[in-house]
């Protein structure tokens, strides 16, 4: 099971704008950060749904499993450091 997580739509320009971040995190703090695309995947929906209840309605959505932090939206690399430590 995935303990990072990142919820993306296809369509979504912010979602494409943090790509180069979370590929930055994953080389250097060596770990892996599983993209699931949910406006067309129902099954990604639903675990979005599960995750990011009362918190957000939009993506990007970032979710930690193991401490459940999240970021919703567009976020600096900082914050995205922070969350998945």
């Amino acid at each position: 099971m995935p303990n990072l997580i990142m919820f993306f739509g296809t369509e979504c320009a912010h979602c494409h704008e943090m790509n180069p971040l979370i590929d930055k995190l994953e080389k250097e703090l060596k770990i892996t950060v599983t993209r699931l695309e949910m406006w067309h995947d129902s099954k990604n929906k639903t675990l979005f749904d599960k995750h990011a209840k009362d918190k957000c309605m939009a993506v990007p959505f970032f979710f930690n499993e193991k401490n459940e932090k999240f970021i919703c939206g567009k976020t600096t690399y900082d914050k995205l450091k922070e969350w998945a430590k």
